[in-house]
């Protein structure tokens, strides 16, 4: 049994460490949602309690997945999609960013904060494979999940999830879903888990797939009933989100999305806050009435186990209830088809998938030489070869690193290791502070996805001849999600550079189309031509980029950021400083050019500044003139910016 991903944020605290208590003292699984988790609750209670969530989701905003979030998970869910809004975004409006929920999802209080339609890093299936291994990578003891919705043809989907190697798949029902999500969604779109789970069964039993993976289902299971009609279905694994809430105080009023709930349940505000009244027991009562009830069905069905019932349609049949006249046209013989496939194929998960880590850089190589650093905290300096074929280089280095000291991770530097090569897909994914990666060649898509405080370095090989300000040496999507860190790239980078950036800084000398996309945190520097619609989505962070030729605003999206001059004096140095880092690490020759006549480049930097992110800027300096520090002023400035907003929104 596991609880829905519902995200701290969409509700609220108290709810949602309830629900991780009540499922771990069960032995089941709860899910985070999208939005991060605090890493306080990692350490359990003095009475044993854990509010640690075991299922940790990576959806398409990647908020709050630092190495830290995912080290500390038993599954990790790549969110493909959500049941109750298949194909649409998700939206945490700026009045429900409370300091709390923007410092766990590495964001500004007060910011409305976008998950963008489709992952970045996915678009085909092979991709999706990579997120999978770059997953497994960040935490080789954990599952690796895919959630997808129940649609036509979401079995040829799932069955190419099952060969991306996921350890599991969920098929999510129209019915769930948060009262948060628009209303022509939750009612519209979707298709019943029943339609999805048979479809999803059925092929893969036909691709001989099904041996090799667990199917999940969720979308409104309310009774043991619905829990053995599953199984009978095709699923080994049951999820539930609104009746395990409805069990704590949830009233279902359907204002989720105003921050007004009335029982504490899907509200950040700290009054109504006070009103929840539920404790993990109810939550552990009616898990353990579902199991029961169940049970009892199972007996009367004869079957000692879920593994047995698992894709035993026989024993279903469609009741009375559905013999009216309005039903007449109905067949529901698809859905209880059983495929005609060979005794020998598995019809429930038997074989473990298998991940290839064995073969992983890290594994034969960066651990054993590391282990001084590992043990003892000892400098550890090297230089290796590195081909394409390297994928996810240093990242379960970096796994290792947090699972042994943390969020804080070694001191900075511990490990410097220099690569000479053409680096492949997700080098540097999730390093941790304390490894530095520098990289003399050329990097392929994803470089530094997740990045959580370490340093990356990509510089062109000695020797070259080419002008690296001209050429591309890393791939699209680079820095995706990152929350933490450094990185410089001694040449142009490719499309969607920086996209969901919530907090590392980073200098290029060019980027592609899309640079800085739904960007909320961190500091850019570009030193060279942008390509078109950069700065889309942009919430927060600063980019800063060197507009040469007067035409940076034409393939700038101006629609949420406003572009100033560079005019302060203490940014200038900061900017400065910046550069200065970059020349001295990759020994950039542009670099160096505008730090000789810094005085007349710097009167050609453009500033991208996010609007919402400089009205928040204003009121936390505002407060803070006023005496207040810290946390005191980061809410003093949420309720000053809240009141702001709804004064001009008339609300």
């Amino acid at each position: 049994f596991k609880t829905g991903a519902m995200s701290y944020g969409s509700i609220s605290k108290e709810a949602h460490e309830t629900l991780a208590i009540a499922m771990n003292r069960i032995g089941g699984k709860s899910n985070t949602g999208e939005g991060g988790e605090d890493p306080e609750r990692y350490v359990p209670e003095p009475n044993g309690d854990s509010k640690n969530s075991a299922i940790k989701q990576v959806a398409s905003g990647r908020f709050g997945v630092t190495s830290n979030y995912l080290v500390n998970a038993r599954e990790l869910q790549i969110k493909m999609a959500q049941g109750a809004k298949p194909g649409e975004g998700g939206q945490l409006p700026g009045a429900k960013v409370y300091p709390p929920i923007a410092k766990v999802r590495h964001s500004t209080p007060g910011v409305g904060l976008i998950s963008p339609p489709p992952h970045h890093d996915i678009y085909s299936i092979e991709d999706l494979a990579e997120l999978i291994h770059d997953l497994k990578n960040s935490n080789t003891q954990a599952r690796i999940s895919v959630k997808l919705v129940a649609e036509v043809g979401v079995g040829t989907i799932a069955a190419g999830v099952a060969k991306a190697k996921a350890d599991v798949v969920l098929i999510s029902g129209h019915d769930g879903g948060t009262g948060a999500s628009p209303q022509t969604s939750i009612k519209h779109a979707g298709i019943p888990w029943e339609l999805g789970l048979a479809e999803t069964h059925q092929t893969l039993l036909l691709n001989d797939l099904r041996s090799r993976i667990v199917v999940e289902t969720d979308g409104q299971l309310k009774t043991g009933r619905d829990v053995v009609i599953a199984a009978l279905l095709g699923a080994e694994e049951f999820g539930f989100a609104t009746a395990p809430l409805v069990s704590l105080g949830c009233i279902m009023m359907r204002v989720c999305h105003l921050n007004t709930c009335p029982v504490g349940v899907a509200t950040q505000n700290p009054e109504l806050r006070k009103n929840f009244t539920g404790d993990p027991a109810h939550a552990v009562n009616f898990m353990r009435f579902i199991a029961e009830e169940a049970r009892e069905i199972m007996a009367s069905l004869g079957f000692r186990s879920i593994e047995e019932m698992v894709g035993r349609t026989d024993v279903l049949e469609s009741t009375r209830a559905v013999d009216h006249w309005k039903t007449k046209g109905l067949d529901l013989s698809a859905i209880l088809y059983q495929p005609d496939v060979p005794e020998t194929v598995g019809r429930h998960q038997q074989i473990p998938q298998d991940h290839g880590l064995a073969q992983a850089l890290d594994i034969t190589t960066l651990l054993p030489l590391c282990a001084p650093a590992l043990e003892r905290g000892e400098p550890v300096r090297e230089t290796l070869p590195i081909r394409n074929i390297n994928r996810v280089t240093g990242t379960i280095l970096g796994s290792e690193v947090t699972r042994r000291y943390g969020a804080a991770g070694l001191p900075e530097d511990t490990i410097r290791l220099t690569f000479r090569g053409s680096a492949g897909q997700s080098f540097g994914a999730f390093l941790p502070p304390g490894i530095t990666l520098a990289l003399e060649g050329d990097a392929n898509d994803y470089v530094g996805k997740g990045l959580s405080g370490g340093k990356l370095i990509v510089s062109p090989p000695a020797g070259s001849t080419f002008v690296p300000s001209e050429n591309i040496i890393i791939g699209n999507v680079a820095l995706y999600g990152a929350t933490g860190g450094e990185a410089y790239f001694g040449g142009v980078a490719g499309e969607r550079f920086c996209v969901r950036n919530s907090g590392a800084i980073a200098v290029a000398e060019g980027v592609g189309d899309h640079g800085c996309e739904y960007m909320t945190g961190g500091r850019a520097v570009i030193l060279g031509q942008t390509g078109r619609n950069f700065a889309a989505g942009m919430s927060g962070g600063i980019a800063y980029v060197l507009d040469v030729d007067g035409d940076f605003p034409r393939r700038c999206n101006t629609q949420m950021a406003d572009l100033e001059a560079l005019d302060d004096l203490s940014e200038r140095e900061e900017v400065r400083q910046m550069i200065r880092r970059h020349a001295e690490y990759t020994g950039s020759r542009r670099a160096l050019d505008v730090l000789e006549r810094w005085d007349e480049v710097a009167a050609k930097f453009v500033k991208v500044l996010p609007r919402d992110y400089k009205r928040m800027l204003q009121a936390i300096r505002r407060v803070e003139e006023s005496g207040l520090s810290g946390e005191e002023a980061l809410l003093a400035a949420f309720e000053e910016n809240a009141k702001d907003v709804s004064r001009v929104g008339g609300g």
